[in-house]
């Protein structure tokens, strides 16, 4: 293997075998559902779920007997409502605790769930569901029960739709019987579930359990930053195997509290491999309390309340933490703080500052998706948060590096999980080969062909390098490179990611390729710009405002100066346009994953890109 050595996770090719061997035979042949019975048998009363009811005073909460009874039934009305073994659901829905009991139920009935992201439009809903042939729907209601209705001719497999809003299953009742589609009110699926385990107490258990290891636990489409999304094929032994090789590394007693639960936010998209992974899959394994967050801009009040031990963030989320913080300690007197300057802060003082988003009690924190600014991360370690890095991709089912925080290594995300090999292609490329990797992409084997070579390794796209330890760094995408118009390859991710280290400086996109130079598209950060304006006496009504003000612009010119002193002369940007508006997944420019779509950020912004080069 190239680039490994002996250390203890990064061993020879007999000792990588032996990895392997042992985290199989732990996984074994079991399922999320049998790990699953064994967590409800052995902790029937533990929290599993909690939700506000009204704004994070008052809490409810079900049990892991009481979630296990309403998966029960929920599974049972599926299959009392001709669901068949094989099939697929689809479920729409915010984070709440009916789609984590729906997950559980499709899987139990021996079918596969597909959750689908909540800013698709309808044609995008209709082609994963029309792609996946989904049987059932299972949806909140609400614009998402009207954007399926608006497709429901494109889906001809598509029979039934259960809605877990009984307003809205009420209010569409009628647009339902005009588009041919039966609907089903959650309530009355689990009243069907429940009355046939009253009529046969031995159904439920004789159907899950005919669930295999290799049997698929889930579809999980990838948000198609070019072309239609692929489904993703994970088994349960690919989930099995990811919950395994994570606990060698990262044992679970370190991310429980003193109850020995874990307790996390459940604030991530379901149709993400990490949500699944980290909230529904996790909560499966070992116990913990799932807290929802339905609306992900209270991810930090929502922790507040709960206090969470264990808590992912994609590094957006941490860069605008780092910035609240930040400017909280400007108000305090502490106008450049920095991870030097805030390690040397009294320990009662830090433990206030996580207090405040809720991180006091954080056993492990960590990031994902997209390289984090390593002064972020040297930020909330001096601040006594152990926030690390992981990579890896759906195809991966999820991670297959950790960077565990007591030998993490800043700008590195971590080493291999057991029993997985890295290697780097010629051409930069990260190869990855082992049982974390997909079973395929659905309906898709010339793709799939593609992707994993005859010899299993996962060609990922990602550009990366390997130190002598097995540590990995990621530098790019492979497909993402800018080829200037003299032949130079440049990373734009590089380019960004100096350009973004200016506070005001909330995202930016690197131009360049078959171009003679590299320009740039900036967005500013309107919480930075908002302390930033306050602190310098600057009056700003609005984002508008913002980006013609001449002290803003000088400010964003010292940061792309700042930006260029650390890039090569061919990197360095040489104009660029401030816009006022944030991108998002709801505006088109993200992904639901958050990455960037250059393609869509290029053609939308064509007028202004060509004024850069004119």
């Amino acid at each position: 293997m190239s680039g490994m050595t002996t250390t203890k996770w990064q061993g020879t090719p007999a000792d990588v075998a032996a990895e392997r061997a042992a985290v199989l035979a732990e996984a074994g042949d079991s399922t999320l559902l049998t790990a699953y019975e064994q967590v409800v048998s052995e902790h029937p009363d533990a929290e599993a779920q909690r939700w506000s009811t009204d704004g994070n005073v008052t809490w409810a909460s079900l049990t892991y007997g009481q979630v296990r009874e309403r998966v029960r039934d929920a599974a049972l009305g599926l299959a009392v409502a001709g669901f068949q073994p094989g099939e697929f659901a689809v479920i729409w829905s915010g984070n709440r605790s009916e789609a984590t009991i729906a997950d559980y139920a499709v899987m139990h009935a021996r079918g596969v769930p597909v959750f689908l992201y909540n800013t698709l439009a309808p044609e995008q809903a209709a082609y994963i569901a029309g792609h996946c042939e989904a049987t059932i729907a299972i949806v909140e209601g609400g614009e998402y029960l009207a954007k399926l209705l608006s497709v429901r001719s494109d889906l001809p497999r598509l029979r039934r739709i259960v809605v877990i809003s009984p307003a809205a299953a009420q209010a569409a009742g009628e647009a339902a019987a005009q588009a041919g589609v039966e609907l089903t009110t959650w309530e009355a699926l689990l009243a069907a579930g429940h009355a046939e385990a009253d009529r046969d107490p031995g159904r439920f258990d004789a159907m899950w359990r005919q669930v295999a290891a290799d049997d698929l636990a889930t579809l999980v489409y990838t948000s198609g930053t070019t072309g239609q999304p692929k489904g993703v094929m994970i088994t349960h032994r690919n989930a099995r195997v990811q919950q395994v090789s994570t606990s060698l590394v990262l044992p679970m007693e370190e991310r429980t509290s003193a109850d020995g639960l874990t307790r996390s936010v459940s604030y991530l998209p379901m149709a993400h491999v990490t949500g699944r992974a980290v909230d529904h899959w996790a909560a499966m394994a070992a116990p913990g309390t799932l807290i929802y967050c339905p609306d992900q801009l209270k991810i930090f009040e929502v922790a507040a309340a709960a206090r969470p031990t264990f808590f992912f963030g994609i590094p957006r989320v941490w860069e605008k933490l780092y910035t609240a913080i930040r400017t909280g300690l400007a108000q305090l007197g502490m106008p450049d703080a920095t991870s030097q300057s805030v390690a040397a802060l009294p320990s009662e003082i830090k433990t206030a500052i996580l207090a405040k988003p809720g991180l006091d009690d954080c056993k492990l924190a960590s990031s994902g998706s997209a390289p984090l600014d390593p002064e972020i991360i040297a930020f909330f370690r001096a601040l006594g948060l152990p926030l690390t890095e992981g990579w890896g991709m759906t195809e991966l089912s999820n991670a297959a590096t950790i960077s565990v925080p007591d030998r993490a290594r800043v700008g590195t995300v971590g080493t291999r999980l057991p029993g997985m090999e890295a290697r780097i292609a010629d051409d930069g490329e990260i190869l990855i080969r082992g049982p974390l990797v997909m079973a395929g992409y659905y309906k898709d084997p010339e793709r799939t062909a593609e992707t994993i070579d005859q010899e299993g390794w996962l060609h990922t796209g990602d550009i990366g390098t390997l130190d002598e330890d097995g540590y990995l760094r990621i530098t790019d995408r492979k497909k993402e490179l800018i080829i200037t118009s003299g032949g130079k390859n440049i990373s734009p991710a590089l380019v960004e990611y100096e350009l973004q280290r200016h506070p005001l400086i909330g995202q930016a996109c690197a131009i360049g390729d078959r171009r003679n130079y590299v320009t740039a598209l900036v967005v500013l950060d309107a919480e930075a710009v908002r302390a930033w304006a306050t602190d310098n006496g600057v009056v700003l009504d609005t984002m508008q405002d913002a980006v013609s003000d001449p002290r803003v612009l000088e400010e964003v010119e010292r940061g792309v100066t700042e930006a260029n002193s650390h890039l090569a002369r061919v990197e360095q940007v040489r104009r660029w346009k401030l816009l006022p508006g944030e991108w998002t997944s709801a505006t088109g420019e993200l992904t639901p994953t958050l990455k960037k779509r250059r393609r869509v950020i290029t053609e939308r912004y064509a007028a202004e890109i060509d004024t850069l080069y004119s």
